[in-house]
Parts: structure tokens; C-alpha cells; sequence
């Protein structure tokens, strides 16, 4: 019988990608406690340099109990699209070592390296030599995991991390490498919700079984496991226990979905004004549809209200659409079903179902109608020479000019500024 084959995955994870970058771009921020993040009371933390860290900043932590934990702390807005063109950078020394690689969001990849063993060396050697290459070109650090499963690359790598001892930031391993031979010694004495898949309510029902480590749920009875979580978590979980991922790293498909939301820093009541920033949103949105060759045909309208519960609806259209008309006059009338009397707080729009743009099948509507494709056109070349503010609906003009939404702008909540 054939031995399996056992591969060398790596996981990349860039440390504290964006406050990183912007202490690379800013040096006066270098050493300095660097939060991304909006500090408006509705603002949340993205990233968190390790100085602030050391304060017991996170992620995802609100701005408002980060700026208690660290007054002095600075706040960066955010720059989406430096940080994509950072991460298309590093996705591209990433390929300099092995087509197989997967991204999972800006700042880390899975990369299959079995195949490129004899050009470039054992695992470590080419995870010490991305990271050579990383800090050469972008000034930046990363820490990776090596290891024969995505699962333990990814556990591997967050052991090679940076690290906040008694006098501040540490510096970690840097490349953490789990060989087939030591698998389970790594993996079992972890506490269990390093498993993926182990959330707050699956970690409480286990450890009201008694599972406090990886190892205890590895020894635990099948059908007790099965029982307590469910056929297919339990069966999943137990799997991990005991160190076996077959998973394969998937080089990145084409989107599902294209969407803008936006969080305001202060609640809508009216009709009239969601409207508006429908109109931002759905204009933004179809642009990018345009941009990267696709167009739609189900629109989804996601509502969270003042006391954050959310409800999303949708329409899936006859055709195809990528014009900010027909991506606003669709989410127009789910919005016009909804009440935002409780208050408003987020409005999103998605558009779903999609096919290239050149696969588009035309209806005799769509024949006969007036067509915005020759406008939509000119639109997208005034905005490609003069930039994203040059041109717009005229529903967006206020005093300060075109109220443009890019992408990632107020990802993480809105800073308390009039008007927002």
C-alpha cells in the first residue's frame, strides 16, 4: 500500500498588518501605541499595534474601552486601498514561491510549498525566506507556520507571533515548524478552542463535559461527542482532535458577492435620507461590479436598527444588472417596506448571483429602454482620469462636494463627525 503523501503547507499571517503599515508610512507612529479604527463612540478597533496591545487592546475591542485602556493611544482611520495594493504586493512574493497559494484576507495566506521543495529549499527555509523577502520589500513583518495540514500551519504560525511580556513587545519565533512526527505532542496540550469550529456556545457545552484541553476531546467517546454538539460538528471536531485536515489549499475563485455597508454615527428615522445613502451605497457597489468585469442579479438589502437587531431582504431581477440605477431601483423597493421609525444604524447593499458581464443576456426591455450603458461608461472615465469624486449623482452633493463611497471606508465604525 502507498504511504500517503504528506505536504508542506505554510500559513502566512502579517503581525499587526495595519497598524504596521501605517507605522511603515508614518514613522513619527513607529513605537508608538497605534490603533486603526474609527474613536467615535459607534467606532471598533481593526488593529491594534503591539504598544497598544500592551494595553490590552484587540481587535474588535469597542474605541471607546480602548481609548479608557489608553488615552495617549493614536488613532488612524484607515486606508482600505493602501492596505489592498500592500496585500497584492505580498500576495505576488507570496506566487515568487508556489502558484498554490490561497488567500484568506489582506494580511494572510495558506501556500502549499510541496512542490517547490528542490527549487527553494525544506519549509522553514522557504518560510525564513518569505519573510526575508516581505521585510526587503515592504518594511513589514510576518510570522509563519509550517506543518503537513492547513489546520496546524495556522495553529504553528500564531505560535511564531510576536508576543507582550512584563517590558512590552517581544519578538516571537518568527517561523514555527510542526513536523508529521510531532502533530499531536503540539496539538493536544492547546486549550480546545484553538479548534476551529469551537465557539462560545460549543467551548460551553464541551466544558460542561468536562473538555478544558484538545486532548481531552481527542479521548472523549464518540457518541458522547456527537451527542453534546451534533453529527457534524462533533464528527469535524474530533477529526482536528487528533491532527487530521485533508483540506487542499484552494488558489482564490472568483468573488460570490460584491456589498457596501456603512454604520452612521447617527441614526436615520426617515425614508428620505436611507434613501440617499442608498444611493451612495448603490452607486458605489455597481461600480465595482463594473471594475471587475461582473454584473448581478439578486440585490439584497441588509437594515440594523437602533437595537442592533438586523434583518436583510432581497430581489432577484430578470437580468443582470451593474448600473447604479438599476442596483439603487432595486434595494429602493426593499427599503420602502421597511420602517425605520426604531432608528436606522447600518444600511447595507449587496448584489449576489454573479456572471461576467459579457455572458449577459439582453431582454426586449432592455433593448427598447433607453440604455445607461453609454453614460455608465463615460462615468467610469471621468472617475478612471479625475478620481472617484469627479462625477456622481446629483443626490450626493453637499457642501463639501461628491460624498463618495470607497470601498473600506468606515469599515470599522464612524468617527462622531456632523453630518456622518
Amino acid at each position: 500500500m502507498t504511504p500517503p503523501v504528506i505536504r508542506t503547507i505554510l500559513h502566512v499571517d502579517m503581525d499587526a498588518f495595519y497598524a504596521s503599515v501605517e507605522q511603515q508610512r508614518h514613522p513619527e507612529l513607529r513605537g508608538q501605541p497605534v490603533i486603526v479604527g474609527a474613536p467615535g463612540a459607534r467606532g471598533v478597533v481593526a488593529a491594534a499595534s503591539y504598544e497598544a496591545r500592551v494595553f490590552g487592546i484587540h481587535s474588535a475591542m469597542s474605541s471607546a474601552q480602548a481609548q479608557r485602556r489608553c488615552p495617549h493611544a493614536v488613532f488612524v482611520p484607515g486606508d482600505h486601498d493602501h492596505y489592498a495594493e500592500i496585500s497584492r504586493h505580498l500576495m505576488a512574493i507570496f506566487q515568487s514561491f508556489t502558484p498554490l497559494v490561497e488567500p484568506i484576507s489582506l494580511d494572510e495566506a495558506f501556500l502549499d510549498v510541496s512542490g517547490s521543495l528542490r527549487l527553494h529549499g525544506d519549509g522553514p527555509t522557504i518560510g525564513a525566506a518569505i519573510r526575508a523577502a516581505v521585510f526587503a520589500q515592504e518594511g513589514l513583518t510576518c510570522s509563519v507556520g509550517v506543518a503537513p495540514s492547513k489546520f496546524i500551519a495556522k495553529l504553528a504560525s500564531e505560535a511564531a507571533k510576536p508576543t507582550i511580556g512584563r517590558r512590552g513587545p517581544e519578538p516571537g519565533l518568527g517561523v514555527k515548524v510542526v513536523e508529521q512526527s510531532a502533530v499531536l505532542s503540539f496539538l493536544l496540550p492547546l486549550p480546545v478552542q484553538a479548534l476551529w469550529g469551537v465557539g462560545p456556545k460549543t467551548l460551553e457545552k464541551l466544558q460542561r463535559m468536562g473538555v478544558v484541553t484538545v486532548a481531552d476531546l481527542a479521548t472523549l467517546d464518540r457518541r458522547a461527542a456527537t451527542t453534546a454538539v451534533g453529527v457534524a460538528a462533533g464528527t469535524h471536531l474530533l477529526r482536528l482532535a487528533t491532527g487530521h485536515d485533508e483540506r487542499e489549499v484552494v488558489p482564490v475563485g472568483r468573488a460570490k458577492s460584491v456589498g457596501h455597508e456603512e454604520t452612521f454615527a447617527r441614526d436615520h428615522y426617515e425614508l428620505a435620507s436611507l434613501q440617499r445613502e442608498l444611493v451612495r451605497l448603490g452607486d458605489a457597489v455597481a461600480a465595482r461590479l463594473r471594475h471587475a468585469g461582473m454584473a448581478g442579479r439578486t440585490v439584497t438589502l441588509k437594515v440594523r436598527f437602533h437595537d442592533f437587531s438586523t434583518i436583510t431582504r432581497a430581489v432577484t431581477l430578470p437580468s443582470a444588472v451593474d448600473t447604479g440605477p438599476d442596483v439603487v431601483r432595486a434595494a429602493g423597493g426593499l427599503l420602502a417596506q421597511i420602517d425605520p421609525a426604531p432608528g436606522v444604524r447600518l444600511l447595507g447593499v449587496h448584489v449576489s448571483h454573479l456572471l461576467d458581464d459579457r455572458a449577459r443576456q439582453l431582454t426586449l426591455d432592455d433593448v427598447e429602454a433607453p440604455s445607461w450603458d453609454d453614460a455608465t461608461g463615460a462615468i467610469d472615465a471621468i472617475r478612471a482620469r479625475y478620481g472617484a469624486a469627479a462625477i456622481g449623482p446629483a443626490s450626493l452633493v453637499d457642501a463639501s462636494g461628491i460624498r463618495v463611497k470607497r470601498r473600506g471606508d468606515q469599515q470599522w465604525g464612524p468617527t462622531d463627525q456632523p453630518g456622518t
